[in-house]
């Protein structure tokens, strides 16, 4: 049984050897193609002098390279860290700097963008180019270059230092409420547990095909490799281009898994999907928000065969939460009960339990809480506290994440999210969720995209503002400014609606950029009326 993050491939290898293991375009290669890549790759690391717990960038768009070199870095006893290809050059340099990175494996036009960023990352060493098949130079500033063969030939003179499933596998960065993203820590434990998790209630078995969508910086994205590789299932590697390209991909791959945010689910349930892609698709799953209920119910009617699971998870404990499918009619608002081998608590500032109905912090803990921040031992400190209601009789303090998020619990136990302490909006003294107000405006049927906002007003505290992108060209402002007025009550109905005809921007993660329009829209209410 595979104790080690990479041991999932070897294992398959073993197992079932031909079957395929991951698919990207028109290339492929079976289990055993995979771990006779990332051994190659292992001691290629070794050979650069890669020691036990250094870290490994991967700073590439989803391809074999990239899942070879993610996994190779944990067979050489290092951790990797993947780098979202969307960010820009003072980004990377950022994250390449903060975990003092060894080694960056990325593509020759992205190490063009990076030179001037580079000489400023003193623990870099060593640098990996996966095009081409040979170098046009062997240094960049102090760091070495080579190419992707040179790194598989390799002959490492040592072998990695022992791992256990405790020890450090993988850094992911993720953005905060305030100041520079943070790079959340895994153990290998960590994702074993969370891959084994998801594949205990999505039954996922060797006949699957999953997609990878989300980007691998994403734990929600690099989980879809994990659950793939836990029972020998294929993995589909694809970049989002649009959404017409997404069904495409389904329908000609025969996926059975996809796995989405909420912003893609709605542009994805505005399509018509063709048989193969209805018949093919086993399931689906969202996290990283809710999803509005009028996207349910559309993507319901247009996937009749298809078994949506509703999910709550974050980077720090990888998942918490799922929906079973068998209670969405009665509970489709509910981010259901705990994963298997997790327990959500739900409770006070004081740490002690809230009744059924009543707000409160969600708590985890168990086997995915993950081992804190990177060199921040201040944030980690916030995040990571003791565990509520611990028995005094044990020496050691158990740890759990402590979300900042804010749930309520109904009579059996299903959970209800309510809304981020850094998302809350405060107006008129009273704290309104965003969620709901977005809610309302998805179920008017108008909008394709939305967020609500709270921006400074100097009467009120913040006001509640929509940014929308309207569905149709027949899009009437007013008829959902009334929507809103009456199903929401005066404080949470939206002072001013803002309408964009473009796509509201995201973050690195495919999130709505709540942080970006929230900067763009303060001056709104606080500039002296003309």
């Amino acid at each position: 049984m595979a104790r080690l993050l990479h041991e999932l491939i070897l294992e398959q290898a073993e197992r079932a050897p031909a079957a395929a293991a991951v698919v990207h375009r028109q290339a492929g290669l079976d289990y055993a193609a995979l771990a006779s890549l990332i051994q190659a790759a292992a001691r290629g690391l070794l050979a650069l002098d890669l020691h036990r717990a250094e870290r490994v960038a991967v700073y590439l768009p989803k391809r074999l390279e990239t899942v070879a070199a993610l996994f190779g870095a944990a067979l050489a006893g290092g951790v990797f860290v993947p780098i979202n290809p969307l960010l820009k050059a003072e980004q990377v340099a950022y994250i390449l700097r903060d975990c003092n990175v060894r080694i960056l494996i990325t593509a020759r036009d992205r190490a063009d963008l990076l030179e001037p960023v580079l000489v400023d990352c003193p623990d870099l060493h060593s640098l990996v180019l996966v095009d081409g098949t040979s170098v046009a130079r062997r240094r960049l500033h102090h760091i070495q270059v080579i190419d992707w063969p040179e790194l598989l030939d390799a002959d490492a003179r040592r072998t990695a230092a022992r791992t256990i499933d405790i020890d450090m596998a993988a850094i992911l960065y993720t953005s905060g409420s305030t100041g520079k993203p943070k790079g959340v820590v895994l153990s290998h434990r960590n994702m074993l547990a969370g891959a084994l998790s998801v594949v205990d209630y999505l039954d996922n078995r060797t006949h699957d095909r999953i997609l990878a969508l989300l980007p691998f910086s994403f734990d929600y994205g690099l989980s879809q490799m994990t659950t793939a590789f836990a029972v020998g299932a294929r993995i589909v590697l694809m970049d989002y281009l649009l959404p017409r390209d997404v069904i495409n991909t389904v329908a000609r791959e025969r996926i059975t898994g996809l796995a989405a945010v909420p912003p893609m689910w709605v542009q994805l349930a505005q399509l018509d999907w063709p048989p193969a892609a209805v018949d093919s698709l086993r399931y689906l799953t969202n996290s990283g928000g809710a999803m509005p209920r009028a996207t349910l119910t559309a993507l319901r009617r247009a996937l009749p065969k298809t078994t949506p699971f509703l999910m709550y998870g974050l980077t720090e404990a990888f998942r918490s939460t799922y929906l079973p499918p068998a209670e969405i009619e009665r509970r489709p608002d509910s981010i259901g009960q705990a994963i298997p081998n997790a327990e959500i608590l739900v409770v006070r500032e004081d740490g002690s339990s809230c009744t059924p109905g009543e707000p409160g912090e969600l708590v985890h803990r168990g086997a995915l809480v993950a081992l804190g921040y990177w060199n921040d031992p201040a944030k980690t400190a916030e995040r990571f506290r003791p565990a509520p209601g611990q028995n005094p009789g044990l020496p050691l303090t158990e740890l759990a994440v402590w979300s900042g998020d804010t749930v309520r619990a109904d009579e059996e136990g299903f959970l209800y999210f309510i809304g981020r302490k850094d998302d809350m909006i405060k107006t008129s003294g009273y704290r309104v969720s965003p969620t709901e107000v977005e809610e309302v405006l998805y179920g008017s049927g108008q909008v394709a995209e939305a967020a609500a906002l709270g921006i400074p007003h100097p009467m009120l505290g913040q006001a509640v503002v929509a940014v929308v992108k309207p569905l149709r060209d027949d899009f009437n402002e007013n008829a959902l400014i009334a929507c809103c007025k009456q199903r929401l009550p005066n404080f949470m109905a939206p002072l001013r609606v803002i309408v964009r005809r473009a796509d509201l921007p995201r973050n690195p993660n495919g999130k709505i950029d709540r942080k970006r329009l929230v900067e763009e829209l303060r001056a709104l209410f606080l500039e002296p009326a003309i």
